[in-house]
């Protein structure tokens, strides 16, 4: 007779101290990324008579959220070559080749020579640099996400998932702090062009130090205990072991008919194959949230000053607030994904931003100071929402040994088509139309996409990941995990990397 049995020595008690440092590990790197982010969307404007000098500034503010748009076109190629080097090689090893690479190239940025030295060239050598983020960044994000989402016990992964993204608006607010504080003290020293005559280089270079924290962080972090679990599987095969209870005699041997699908390492195609599903499912969901982020962060500051009228230092004082406090929401939200589901929680994120996109953009445009923070509030609580959660619900779609490659396909496939394109497709609809509310009409295209997917998404609250062993945070939780496992709803078995268990009996007597 063929068991599938969950053993207490199977089950990954994973230290409070470690998932601390996995998750400030890999959120100092997020950190990093959208410090650039805030840097290029709050410089964009000044940015814009630098490296496009002689175009009309319609046209230069294009040509700069191009450049914005031209890092996400490598991030889907980033995503299909360092997404599976991370599971053949490690989390840890692909996480560290990012952050090294995001650092430098977003350093050169602060050297490159303007449109005064080279012309209308100047903007080739800035796309080259935002090509090389954009590698860097597609394994960047997928790698961080899938890696605290292996490293958290499964009845608090939605809580220590969005750490993840707290350090993200945390370094995009610092971005838009750091754009302000130079604009402010380089105008009172050099005057009121001092940003546009160099003062632009000055947040670039504070990369630097930024930069080798991050890395120093990424050097201590350890390899995640499913990637390890999942390693060894493979080396399990000749393992076998007897033990007497009672009557029974049990063999704890390999299990028949392992499921390849989930336990199989795949190529990119064959990935495809399997889960299209979830890949469609997720992009929907990242179209979803990434829209609207990107217009809260990315995109605002352009929109406060070329459609507001407000000035850089107003743009970015105005929305670093927002930003802080979405970062201070996020956990929380996360912690509450963990208690009622991921899926009512992103439902939350739908309706919020159906009912309160339009009525935000009516009052940026009132002309008042108190209107505009409370815009910008009605924008981020939603975001906020969705920014939570969907970072431990698309790692939960795909199985340990191809987790990495699907999160990496699946994100950056669908932050490149929906999210990175987001300031420069609204801007020219903008432009286009002539109708101020563009950005509420097109966050409330993509939500309503968003609310298809969160419909058919699969629950993964409380629930092991997918051919991964349970996690837990104590022993005496393993211990009532083992003796719940026939009838606890979130156990699955056959999605588990367990041994199978023969059960013979030795005996005259009665079966027991």
């Amino acid at each position: 007779m063929w068991l599938r049995r969950l053993r207490k020595e199977d089950i990954v008690v994973v230290e409070q101290e470690s998932v601390r440092q996995a998750v400030l590990g890999t959120a100092v790197g997020n950190f990093m990324e959208w410090f650039d982010f805030g840097i290029y969307g709050y410089l964009t404007i000044v940015m814009t008579t630098v490296f496009t000098k002689g175009m009309p500034q319609s046209v230069g503010v294009l040509v700069m959220l191009l450049g914005f748009a031209v890092s996400f076109i490598a991030r889907p190629l980033g995503g299909f070559i360092l997404g599976p080097l991370g599971d053949r090689i490690g989390r840890q090893k692909v996480l560290f080749l990012t952050m090294s690479v995001m650092a430098v190239s977003t350093a050169l940025i602060g050297i490159l020579p303007t449109a005064a030295q080279i012309g209308l060239w100047a903007p080739i050598p800035l796309y080259a640099l935002k090509l090389v983020q954009g590698f860097s960044t597609g394994g960047e994000y997928a790698g961080a996400a899938t890696y605290v989402s292996e490293f958290s016990p499964d009845k608090r992964r939605g809580y220590y998932s969005a750490w993840l993204d707290m350090g993200s608006y945390l370094g995009f607010a610092t971005g838009a702090g750091v754009v302000a504080l130079c604009s402010v003290l380089t105008q009172q020293a050099w005057g009121p062009d001092a940003m546009a005559n160099g003062g632009w280089r000055i947040p670039y270079f504070m990369a630097v130090p930024l930069g080798i924290v991050a890395i120093y962080f990424r050097t201590r972090i350890p390899e995640t205990p499913h990637f390890d679990e999942d390693g060894d599987g493979d080396d399990r095969g000749g393992r076998s072991k007897s033990k007497r209870r009672g009557q029974w005699k049990f063999a704890v041997v390999d299990p028949e008919g392992r499921d390849s699908k989930i336990f199989g390492h795949h190529s990119l195609l064959n990935l495809v194959h399997n889960f299209r599903r979830e890949i469609v499912l997720g992009i929907m969901l990242v179209a979803a949230t990434n829209t609207l982020s990107y217009v809260l962060t990315s995109y605002m500051p352009t929109y406060l000053e070329k459609e507001i009228g407000a000035s850089q230092v107003t743009a970015a004082a105005s929305t670093i607030p927002v930003l802080v406090l979405v970062a201070v929401l996020l956990p929380f939200i996360g912690k509450l994904s963990d208690r009622i589901g991921r899926r009512p929680v992103l439902a939350v994120a739908v309706v919020l931003t159906l009912v309160m996109a339009l009525p935000a953009f009516w009052m940026l445009h009132l002309g008042q100071s108190w209107a505009l923070h409370v815009a910008l509030v009605m924008i981020a609580i939603p975001a906020a929402f969705y920014i939570a959660v969907t970072v431990t619900t698309i790692p939960a779609l795909f199985p340990t040994a191809s987790r990495f490659s699907g999160m990496a396909v699946t994100y950056n496939i669908g932050v490149s088509l929906f999210g990175g394109t987001t300031p420069l497709i609204v801007q020219a609809l903008l432009e286009l139309t002539g109708n101020r509310y563009v950005p509420a009409f097109y966050v409330m295209l993509f939500s309503a996409i968003g609310g298809v997917a969160v419909w058919l998404i699969p629950e993964s609250a409380g629930k092991h990941l997918i051919g991964s062993m349970p996690a837990v945070e104590t022993h005496a939780e393993a211990s009532r995990l083992v003796a719940t496992q026939d009838d606890n709803p979130d156990i699955d078995l056959h999605t588990m990397p367990v041994q199978a268990v023969t059960a013979e009996w030795k005996g005259t007597g009665p079966k027991a």
